[in-house]
């Protein structure tokens, strides 16, 4: 898979997610800290009532249960349905809370209607259909209400799309994050990466220290000595011979 190319685009998701694949999204840090992020925002737009009762939630597309460890930090119960048995197997290993099901979400749901209080599903959606539009005119098509929520919309790196569901009778209206143009998480993390990379330039410079965090020892002599060997070994024959001066740093001229 190229680095540019979605897992959604080179195979379905039971096939994607195989053993190899399930282990290592559930033990990427990053893959963590994304779905720890992006399920609380989820959590957060269902505004589910503040009475200290726990809800039961629905989560489409649970795969290894990093979302539903989420849910359950809040206090709530939940049901996982995933259509990767390797992912659902991960999630048995590392004894989530919630209830695992494997099922395939194109094919409908085979559940009561009312039966939870909520429902998110998050790095889903798109396996099936990968385009916002159309899911949710379907959506209204189908007696939903509620619409598309772009939180950081002016950011290259934090923007998120949300689609936001909501049924029966509710004057309840999500309210995207960063719309006039205030940093989100990301991007302050971006910002204080680039300052400390900007201080660790300038206390090189400032001490005088040569080389770089991959060749720490570059442009001393043993750093220089080692390179003219390689070159001779490699047969160049126009290499300058070692001397007393041979990696000595010049004097500046003014």
């Amino acid at each position: 898979m190229g680095k540019s190319e979605r897992p959604e685009h080179t195979a379905p998701p039971d096939i994607y997610y195989n053993a190899e694949e399930a282990r290592k999204y559930t033990t990427n840090s990053r893959i963590m800290r994304i779905q720890e992020t992006l399920t609380e925002r989820a959590l957060e737009l269902l505004a589910l009532p503040q009475d200290a009762v726990p809800k039961l939630l629905l989560d489409l597309g649970c795969g290894s249960g990093l979302s539903g460890e989420s849910i359950t930090k809040q206090g709530h119960t939940w049901v996982g349905l995933d259509i990767s048995e390797a992912m659902l197997g991960v999630a048995k290993e590392r004894e989530v809370e919630g209830d695992l099901c494997l099922h395939d979400l194109g094919h409908g749901l085979p559940l009561r209607p009312g039966s939870f209080d909520g429902a998110i599903s998050i790095s889903a959606v798109q396996w099936l259909c990968n385009a916002a539009e159309m899911l949710t005119s379907t959506a209204m098509k189908a007696g939903f209400s509620g619409g598309l929520v772009v939180d950081f919309p002016h950011s290259t790196k934090a923007k998120k799309y949300f689609l936001v569901l909501m049924v029966g009778s509710s004057s309840y209206q999500p309210q995207a994050k960063g719309i006039n143009g205030e940093d989100s998480d990301e991007d302050q993390e971006v910002q204080i990466a680039s300052r400390q990379r900007g201080n660790k330039r300038r206390k090189m410079a400032n001490g005088n220290i040569q080389g770089s965090h991959r060749h720490p020892e570059a442009k001393g002599k043993d750093w220089v000595y080692k390179k003219k060997n390689q070159m001779r070994k490699k047969g160049y024959t126009n290499v300058p011979s070692d001397s007393k001066y041979t990696g000595r740093k010049r004097k500046d001229h003014w």
